[in-house]
């Protein structure tokens, strides 16, 4: 497949009407969700768990003792966005009784997309010691793919990762290799033995974990291929959401009662 080729395979943007309103609704909704959770004194905004100036996480509590911690990790092909965008996605599992801590991270190519993973690595201790109880992992698209790699023995600290009981990768990209024959490898830079190290779908998780694979039906080929990858290597469920693209496919995070918290905290 030629370079032209797989790069159309991974745009999203040129296959979604209406594509370029979307991050301005994120916006809005976040800034606006920010803004409620900071006047009821429920957010604590801009915690550093690194040296950069991205290494920043915001902190949203719910109403009493949190059930746990859920961090959201955003996509943008480790290329674009920061935490400023998807606050709103916050709301469903605040409003279900959770903490959700959302960071920030450095993109590429000023880092490596191994540094990012990382990054994720160092930032999920700091939010952890802050709220006791359970950890949850959820990730779109790019951050699908570092929620993943949160999975993998020896990433987390053991004592964080033994706290880890469900993870969502939300049309993750778990193997990195097609990549390499895609421009966005100019920022990348990565060649087959990076992709392959930062490939979750060639990795084992660690057990005890459950992890669910969410995906849009009407995304992009790659994205269901990506999704069933991992799927199939874990040996764990892929729910595919009919009438969801890449955009909006997130879309239940915001909704207490959607099907997407339903399977997320089912029980806990």
């Amino acid at each position: 497949m030629s370079q032209d080729t797989l790069d159309d395979a991974y745009a999203n943007a040129a296959y979604i009407p209406g594509a370029d309103a979307f991050p301005l609704r994120w916006a809005e909704t976040a800034a606006a969700f920010r803004e409620g959770m900071s006047e009821a004194g429920a957010a604590e905004l801009n915690i550093p768990y690194g040296p950069s100036a991205r290494q920043r996480f915001d902190l949203f509590l719910p109403e009493g003792t949190a059930k746990g911690l859920l961090v959201f990790v955003h996509g943008g092909y480790w290329l674009r966005f920061d935490k400023s965008y998807w606050s709103g996605f916050a709301a469903g599992a605040v409003q279900a009784g959770w903490a959700v801590a959302m960071p920030s991270y450095d993109l590429c190519p000023d880092v490596s997309i191994a540094d990012i993973t990382q990054q994720i690595a160092h930032m999920i201790p700091v939010a952890a010691d802050m709220v006791a109880g359970p950890i949850v992992l959820v990730g779109h698209s790019a951050g699908g793919h570092l929620v993943a790699r949160m999975c993998v023995p020896g990433v987390l600290p053991e004592t964080v990762a033994e706290r880890v009981v469900r993870v969502m990768p939300i049309s993750p990209v778990a193997d990195l290799r097609p990549l390499l024959r895609t421009s966005m490898n100019d920022a990348f830079k990565l060649d087959l033995a990076a992709a392959e190290a930062e490939s979750p779908a060639l990795m084992v998780p660690r057990e005890g974990i459950a992890v669910v694979v969410w995906v849009g039906a009407e995304e992009r080929p790659v994205f269901l291929e990506q999704a069933a990858a991992l799927a199939e290597a874990w040996g764990c469920p892929c729910v595919i959401d009919p009438g969801k693209h890449h955009f909006d496919v997130v879309d239940g995070m915001a909704e207490v009662g959607s099907r997407m918290l339903a399977r997320l905290l089912p029980d806990l």
